[in-house]
């Protein structure tokens, strides 16, 4: 199994958790808030360096 099919089922998993713990949009807040505030958190040359690398090369 592929490093990103394990995130993306771990990252199902959390969600789907949360979810259960809390209402639907405090779930979808964090699930859609921490990559977003991650994004935020780059330097402007990691972000110009993330939007040009293409899908397939981000996990190398």
């Amino acid at each position: 199994m592929s490093r990103g099919a394990k995130v993306a089922i771990g990252a199902l998993g959390a969600g789907v958790v949360l979810w259960w713990l809390t209402s639907f949009w405090i779930a979808l807040l964090v699930m859609v808030g921490v990559p977003v505030g991650a994004y935020f958190l780059l330097d402007s040359s990691q972000r110009t360096r993330l939007r040009r690398a293409g899908r397939k090369e981000l996990g190398r």
